[in-house]
């Protein structure tokens, strides 16, 4: 039995990727901020396969909290919390305050629930970390819009190639991923993929990732992603 904690398990990816793994008998740590705002399945999901933990991944308080929680170790940490921001905003127009809060939320985050729980990784079995990023922040695309999201996944994906050098001697392997084009909230009814088949693929890089693949940027299908 693999266990993995999920940031933002209560809808979307996250959840999606805890029924996954629940269905499949791995244990899973989900966490979400509204602890009392359950989905069904994790109300109903076998005790020795679901923990739910309230935290907000930007209130180091609360990330703390939820890390003292957990006594037990874990495989693997899929930072998969994230918010989008303004769906047309450029370099010229984008409220800067909104652009910070993006920035907490998708690239600085992250890195604090890493820290956090890094002991508990230690602990674990070939323990890695994935964090959902997107093609969006690739610095190879040029398109416009989302500037704030955009920027926010480019500068977390450097975070974690930064992560993931730090890690090395430590025996914990990091990577970032792109879920796919997933219809979620985010995503739209048009997007490509469901919830249910990106977390499938998200599922496979779990199984897949060890120390030779640390430092890298995958697609959901396992495929390398052009940073």
């Amino acid at each position: 039995m693999t266990t993995v904690l999920i940031t933002g398990a209560n809808r979307g990816i996250g959840l999606a990727l805890a029924t996954f793994l629940v269905n499949r008998g791995d244990r899973v740590i989900a966490t979400m901020r509204d602890p009392f705002r359950i989905p069904d399945f994790l109300k109903t999901a076998p005790r020795e396969r679901m923990m739910v933990l309230g935290m907000d991944v930007t209130d180091d308080r609360s990330v703390q909290r939820a890390a003292a929680a957990v006594k037990e170790p874990i495989d693997a940490l899929v930072n998969n919390a994230g918010i989008h921001g303004p769906r047309g905003g450029t370099a010229l127009d984008t409220d800067l305050a909104v652009f910070a809060e993006v920035l907490a939320v998708n690239t600085i985050a992250p890195i604090r629930v890493a820290r956090a729980f890094l002991p508990q990784l230690k602990q674990g079995k070939n323990p890695r970390i994935l964090t959902v990023s997107s093609q969006m922040g690739a610095l190879s695309g040029s398109a416009q819009g989302s500037m704030a999201y955009r920027t926010s996944k480019a500068a977390v994906n450097k975070a974690m190639q930064c992560l993931a050098a730090d890690l090395k001697p430590e025996g914990v392997a990091a990577i970032v991923l792109h879920p796919g084009w997933v219809q979620t909230d985010m995503g739209g009814a048009s997007a490509d993929l469901t919830p249910e088949e990106s977390a499938a693929g998200i599922a496979g890089l779990i199984d897949m990732i060890g120390m030779k693949e640390t430092g890298r940027f995958y697609r959901w299908d396992g495929t390398i992603h052009p940073w």
